[in-house]
């Protein structure tokens, strides 16, 4: 009785063996759709990695010490760096998708410090008063108060649309203009296109007789020099301008582009623009393509804590003003600046392009009594 009982429970389970393998035998492989689920979301997971990881590697390149920066294309990368934000957040969203919560975390870091390097250009703590927004606000320029509009541009040598340029001056009532690159021929064109009729005093200089950088102003421009700088990059143009009984020290600004080849120069350029800071004798406002932007260590090097970046003391937020001339390329690099001693501010910052050159204007509204 026992052995027959024990047959029958061998035979039961090798028939549930049975059934169980004639079940998988029938079972139907999974599909190239079953399986791309699986594929997209390690692709996606890949992706997600690969992205923040170059945003973090390329937000960090900001914090490198000055000496680092001037390696090979590192200033370009650097020039880019708000935009690293989008990248970031890219990666972010991968991550989420994928579940990676390392690519996420590291995402998330990136993009923090970037905001919190970038935060300030939007938000001030010294906005300008509603004297100096009336100021700028006549219908032409007052040139006896302590308020100034002022525009800086670089001509692309000389290429760019004279009588645009004028039109801008007298539009926004410029009281003082940079420009940079220009030439003979060029500055011949700004006269004919009535320069002169709102901007009356100028200084211009070349170092190579070719392409120079001048100044512009509505009042007269006392001590003029053609390179206040003693720059190994451009010759460097400034005159005094009297603001309210204030003498202020405007320069034109050019320094070397960071290109191959030159990427020691670019900051030989900037670390000689630092030297100002000890030049205590004069109120000085900087106008002009310094070829770097607040990213750059060299740039904020050279500002110290004596001189300020117009349009990041403005709140204005950024002011990207290269390239124009780039087709479905948007301006990405805030390389042109107005730069202010300590003890004035800043606001009203506008961008405007203006044909024929590869940088776009940059107008600031200057107070230089606070």
């Amino acid at each position: 009785m026992a052995r027959g009982a024990s047959t029958g429970k061998r035979s039961t389970a090798r028939k549930r063996t049975a059934a169980n393998a004639l079940s998988r035998s029938s079972a139907k492989p999974y599909t190239k759709e079953q399986l791309k689920p699986h594929k997209k979301h390690r692709f996606l997971g890949f992706l997600s990695g690969v992205f923040a990881i170059l945003t973090l590697l390329a937000t960090a390149t900001r914090a490198l010490p000055a000496d680092l920066q001037e390696l090979p294309y590192i200033p370009i990368v650097i020039s880019a760096t708000p935009w690293f934000m989008l990248l970031g957040l890219l990666a972010l969203l991968l991550a989420i998708m994928s579940r990676k919560i390392l690519a996420a975390l590291i995402a998330v870091a990136a993009v923090a410090l970037n905001i919190y390097w970038q935060y300030p250009f939007f938000y001030s703590t010294n906005p300008l008063p509603q004297a100096a927004h009336n100021a700028v606000a006549y219908s032409e320029a007052n040139t006896s108060d302590a308020f100034a509009r002022v525009m800086t541009f670089n001509v692309y040598k000389g290429q760019a649309d004279a009588q645009s340029i004028v039109d801008t001056v007298r539009d926004q009532r410029v009281e003082v203009l940079a420009l940079q690159e220009t030439t003979d021929e060029f500055v011949k064109k700004l006269k004919d296109a009535g320069i002169e009729h709102y901007l009356p005093y100028s200084n211009i200089s070349s170092s190579d007789g070719i392409y120079g950088n001048g100044l512009w102003s509505a009042t007269p421009l006392a001590q003029p020099v053609d390179d206040e700088v003693n720059s190994s990059a451009s010759f460097m143009p400034a005159g005094t301008v009297d603001m309210g009984g204030n003498s202020i020290r405007f320069v034109s600004v050019h320094t070397t582009a960071p290109v191959p080849g030159y990427w020691r120069q670019w900051k030989r350029s900037l670390d000689e623009l630092g030297l100002m800071r000890s030049h205590t004798d004069n109120r000085y406002i900087f106008m002009g393509d310094f070829n770097a932007t607040y990213d750059h260590t060299s740039f904020r090097e050279f500002l110290g804590n004596r001189f300020s970046d117009a349009a990041r003391i403005s709140g204005h937020g950024f002011t990207f003003s290269w390239p124009t001339n780039r087709p479905g390329l948007p301006m990405f690099a805030g390389i042109d600046h107005v730069v202010l001693d300590q003890g004035m501010t800043a606001g009203q910052c506008k961008v405007v392009k203006i044909a024929g050159s590869d940088h776009a204007a940059l107008l600031v509204t200057v107070d230089v009594m606070r």
